[in-house]
């Protein structure tokens, strides 16, 4: 039972570097982009919203990660 536990914390971790990667990595794309004369301000917005999504995924994943304090 601990193994499972400990599997799925593995995995929900990996999760949470590949998102912050993709985050990281949209970022800097985004920042390309908005220095150049003729960037696609359509693309951008779709990038910025994904962002957003990722940074969503990142504090749920994040909140169930961490014990709460509280408790």
């Amino acid at each position: 039972m601990a193994e499972n536990i400990d599997t799925e914390v593995f995995r929900e971790r990996h999760k949470l570097k590949e998102l912050r990667i993709e985050h990281r990595d949209l970022d800097a794309v985004i920042s390309r982009l908005d220095k150049t004369i003729a960037s696609d301000q359509l693309q951008i917005r779709r990038l910025k919203k994904r962002k957003l999504v990722l940074r969503d995924q990142i504090t749920k994943l994040e909140s169930q990660l961490i014990p709460d304090l509280n408790a």
